[in-house]
């Protein structure tokens, strides 16, 4: 049918139109042209489709037959270019992205945001899971790209691009207001009630290699899925939080809450993109890698 192309195309509009010199103008070649391109598809299927007559062409029964098939594919295949052309112009498509709570809230939110109000018509998935889940995602190429926050395993292939620094601190209510701004050493820690997130969260491995590396387990009394838990039981005076700032950031502010100070420094921690450099991105995604200002 490849070899063939031209000559169904031919066929499809002069049997559309019923004349030779209509389908020529649809086509921007000549009436010789059209006329060839059928004959040669005639003799490539020993039938003959159309007879001449003074108004135009007529078709026999057996390009009656042709032309019910081919009108059908040569439709599908114009309506293909056409949903093609709107998802390369951002008219329809989708974008897949994989994301925590935490790097949804605090990152990525905003530019969906803007992604949705200038291309209302891509519909937006977000995967939200773990990061190792994200990264496995990322692979098997469910997903355009995969926002994560640090540390994780470094795989070969994926790419990460870090876009936003973030920092860790361990919060206190009221009922531990006897170390606010006192000095902490880092053991101070292992005595004290900890409220964490679940050890499958890159967080909490984070958390845990940071005060292992400095000679102290943490041995939390409450584990949690999610981090503004751990701000509602510290609210509670239930434990000491160890948590992103940014989910206690208001608490902060008007004084509910307050951070420990330590004689060691936390380090920074990232959120990065990470896309997988042997998977394409859809038009939606690189049009989104585009506006939060990521090469890929």
């Amino acid at each position: 049918m490849i070899k063939h192309w031209e000559a169904y195309k031919a066929f499809y509009y002069v049997a559309k139109y019923r004349s030779l010199t209509v389908a020529a103008k649809h086509l921007s070649i000549s009436q010789p042209a059209v006329s060839q391109s059928v004959k040669q598809l005639e003799n490539a299927l020993g039938a003959k489709l159309f007879i001449r007559t003074s108004k135009g062409v007529r078709m026999t029964a057996e390009g009656e037959l042709l032309a019910r098939y081919v009108s059908k594919g040569y439709e599908q295949i114009e309506l293909g270019e056409k949903k093609l052309g709107q998802m390369l112009e951002l008219e329809l498509g989708e974008l897949r992205i994989g994301a925590s709570d935490m790097t949804l809230r605090f990152y990525l939110l905003p530019y969906l945001e803007q992604f949705h109000e200038k291309y209302p018509g891509i519909k937006v998935i977000v995967s939200n899971a773990p990061t190792p889940e994200i990264l496995n995602f990322l692979q098997d190429g469910k997903i355009d790209f995969g926002v994560v926050s640090t540390p994780f395993d470094e795989i070969p292939g994926l790419k990460a691009v870090s876009v936003k620094e973030i920092e860790d601190i361990f919060i206190g209510g009221l009922k531990f207001i006897p170390y606010k701004n006192k000095m902490l050493d880092l053991q101070e820690l292992e005595k004290l009630p900890i409220i964490s997130l679940e050890k499958s969260t890159s967080t909490r491995r984070f958390m845990d290699d940071f005060l292992v590396k400095n000679g102290v387990v943490m041995n939390p009394e409450f584990e949690l899925a999610t981090s503004d838990m751990i701000v509602q039981f510290t609210l509670r005076n239930m434990g000491v939080g160890s948590i992103m700032k940014e989910f206690a950031a208001e608490y902060l502010e008007n004084g509910r809450l307050f951070a420990l100070r330590f004689n060691k420094i936390i380090p920074k921690r990232h959120f990065c993109i990470v896309t997988d450099e042997k998977n394409p991105l859809s038009a939606a995604g690189r049009r989104m890698l585009e506006m939060i200002g990521v090469e890929r």
